[in-house]
Order: structure tokens, then C-alpha cells, then sequence
């Protein structure tokens, strides 16, 4: 099976949206990474990362997730996943990271919580 994973980002004037599209490994992680490495070198602080295309997360994907989190933490921005499906909001919860940063059903709610 061939992971076919994709990220791609849409800019607004104060905040980015980072869409993930398949299963959340080492792979999927690295260019959720990236991407958001990307956008907070681009003086980005506020970021919602909508994973309602991916369905499975793993390990190693939540490891750099964490990443992600430490650095706008050290911004001292703003990170709000949404679109999780209840498992991965459920793994998000027990797993801390739900204590740094936000979790909302939807892009609109996630949007809402930047401001």
C-alpha cells in the first residue's frame, strides 16, 4: 500500500489553515511540519491545522505534531485542530494535546477560537 498523503495551505491576512489529506505517519507528519514550519517562518501565529481528510494518525505523526505545537508555543501564538474524527480527538485528549492547544468540530469554530 502506497501512503498517498497531501498538505496544502490556504493564507488569510492574520492566520493560516494547514489541510492534511490521508494517514498521519512519519511522512504525513514531516509535511504537516513543514508546511507549519513554513507559514510561522512567514510570521505566521496563528494556525489551524484541519484534518477532517485524515482518519488515522499515528505515533510517529503525533510525535511531530507535538513539534508543531512546541514552536508556536515559543511564538507565543495560537494552534486549533479541527475536523478530527472522535478517535483521533479522543487520542489528542489523552495524549496532552488538548492541554496546548485547542480542538474544535469544524473550520468555521476553529477560526472563531483564534480570535
Amino acid at each position: 500500500m502506497i501512503n498517498q498523503f497531501a498538505v496544502s495551505v490556504r493564507k488569510e491576512a492574520d492566520y493560516a489553515v494547514v489541510y492534511t489529506d490521508g494517514y498521519v505517519n512519519n511522512m504525513g507528519g514531516e509535511k504537516i511540519g513543514e508546511a507549519a514550519m513554513a507559514l510561522i517562518a512567514e510570521d505566521f501565529k496563528k494556525l489551524v491545522i484541519n484534518m477532517e481528510k485524515s482518519t488515522v494518525i499515528n505515533s510517529i505523526g503525533i510525535s511531530i505534531l507535538i513539534e508543531v505545537i512546541e514552536k508556536i508555543q515559543e511564538i507565543e501564538g495560537s494552534l486549533v485542530f479541527c475536523g478530527l474524527t472522535k478517535t483521533i480527538a479522543k487520542t489528542f485528549t489523552i495524549m496532552g494535546l488538548a492541554q496546548f492547544a485547542q480542538i474544535a468540530d469544524d473550520e468555521p469554530a476553529a477560526v472563531a477560537l483564534l480570535s
